[in-house]
């Protein structure tokens, strides 16, 4: 059963988006809600204080007026006709008519002793905590929400309203004798809390944004130096790859050619044995039996002309078998010019025409010259002792990359076995492969053969 790997949708989004975009996101959030709250806070904590200032300055004015007028509580539970009489008119005609919506007076234990609205008088109610704050010696300001039986009046209202609680005291001993509630119009300072409120926000608002966007800029320019960095990694991480699999094949051609190299060294040795035995040596040992046939006495008349021809024609073996061990001198001559020394020498001892198209080749390595003086001379060797062909050609040219020489006859042909016995076109592949280059064998029977070195340009030496 086929398993098929599903890759989530959000590690999906995380691997598409860069490092950048999330910690834009995620830091984005966090600043957003730390943004917010500490919005709220800061909006209520001023709001806060601003409505207790206001109320405070509000009560103390209030109280200044007000307190004089209701010293009767200290000695009684109720205030006279006089006391309430001066206290409506101070409230409907004095200063305080144009700044307040309506005014209580209360008894420590919740009863309306004074209002503006009458039908509340001598009524009990329970404690709410503006009353207890103000019975316990504070001043409690709020934006009430009007609910309750005693708030009928002020819920008639369509404007803000302030709701003060003022204790009163009795002057000399200090002590709370009642409670002064009001509630002042509060339309400006709505507005300007609703003002301050929103400078507060675009304050926090433009600060909250000013760091996350300082914070994305240095995160950003992180996360593009690491997409950078991982990507030049990648690309060594991909070409170090790329070098041991170079490196892996290159040591299993080197081990190849070792062994490969190991068993032509055999079989050179073996040849050069063989020419040694069959030829110089053969000679020599038919030499030293005719002097030992002189030196017993029983030499024939033409022993002495045989042995002086028998150690010439050995002499000149040795030389033949030395010449084909070494080369021409190929150090000063030029890559082109070792092309044609070698269609020389090979024209010189076959006796044989080749057609020639040979380019300019820059080749300075003397490995390289006597690379392609091998390939040249055993090529143009093969083609007229084994393929018996009547036309051969060499062309040589090269281009920015490798030079390439061929050398193609209309001969018959042969099929190369893995394990063949011949030492030439074996020796020519190592060669080039210690060279870096390689060799190209088309034969067909009817075609001919065609081998081509590619050698790449200034191989090192």
């Amino acid at each position: 059963m086929n398993v098929v790997s599903v890759t989530p949708p959000r590690r999906m989004l995380r691997q598409r988006l860069s490092l950048a975009w999330q910690f834009g996101i995620a830091g984005g959030l966090v600043l957003v809600l730390g943004m917010v709250l500490i919005g709220l806070w800061v909006t209520s904590r001023i709001e806060s204080a601003t409505v207790r200032n206001t109320g405070s300055a509000t009560a103390l004015y209030v109280d200044s007026i007000i307190a004089p007028l209701t010293q009767e509580l200290a000695s009684g539970t109720s205030l006279g006709e006089g006391a309430k009489r001066a206290l409506t008119e101070t409230l409907q005609q004095g200063v305080l008519r144009g700044r307040l919506y309506s005014f209580k007076i209360w008894r420590p234990d919740a009863t309306v002793l004074f209002s503006s609205e009458s039908s509340l008088v001598g009524k009990h109610f329970s404690m709410t905590e503006g009353l207890a704050t103000a019975l316990a010696g504070t001043v409690h300001a709020e934006f009430d929400d009007l609910e309750g039986e005693e708030n009928k009046l002020e819920q008639q209202s369509d404007q803000p309203l302030l709701e003060i609680y003022s204790p009163i005291r009795e002057p000399w001993s200090g002590d709370i004798i009642g409670v002064a509630e009001f509630y002042e119009v509060a339309s400006d300072l709505r507005a300007e809390l609703a003002v301050t409120r929103l400078q507060s926000w675009l304050v926090v608002g433009t600060v909250t944004a000013g760091m996350l966007a300082l914070l994305f800029i240095i995160v950003a320019r992180g996360s593009h130096l690491i997409d950078a960095q991982r990507r030049s990694l990648d690309a060594q991480v991909l070409e170090l790859s790329r070098m041991l699999d170079l490196n892996r094949t290159l040591r299993q051609r080197a081990d190849k050619a070792n062994q490969r190299t190991a068993t032509l060294n055999e079989r050179y040795l073996r040849r050069i044995s063989a020419e040694l035995h069959d030829g110089p040596a053969q000679l020599l040992g038919f030499a030293a039996l005719r002097l030992e046939a002189i030196a017993k006495g029983t030499a024939k008349g033409d022993d002495e002309s045989l042995v002086s021809s028998s150690i010439t024609e050995a002499i000149q073996e040795i030389r033949n078998i030395c010449r084909g061990l070494t080369l021409p001198e190929l150090e000063r001559l030029s890559g082109d010019d070792v092309v044609r020394r070698a269609i020389q020498a090979h024209e010189t001892h076959s006796r044989s025409r080749i057609i020639s198209d040979v380019g300019s080749l820059d080749v300075t390595a003397q490995a390289a010259k006597i690379c392609i003086y091998r390939f040249i001379q055993e090529a143009l060797s093969n083609a007229t002792r084994h393929a018996g062909a009547s036309r051969i050609s060499v062309t040589a040219t090269q281009d920015d990359q490798q030079i390439v020489i061929a050398v193609e006859d209309n001969g018959t042909g042969f099929v190369r076995a893995g394990n063949e016995d011949g030492l030439g076109l074996a020796g020519i592949e190592e060669r080039l492969a210690g060279l870096g280059g390689r060799l190209d064998i088309t034969s067909d029977a009817s075609a001919g053969t065609a081998l081509r070195m590619i050698l790449p340009r200034r191989p090192t030496e």
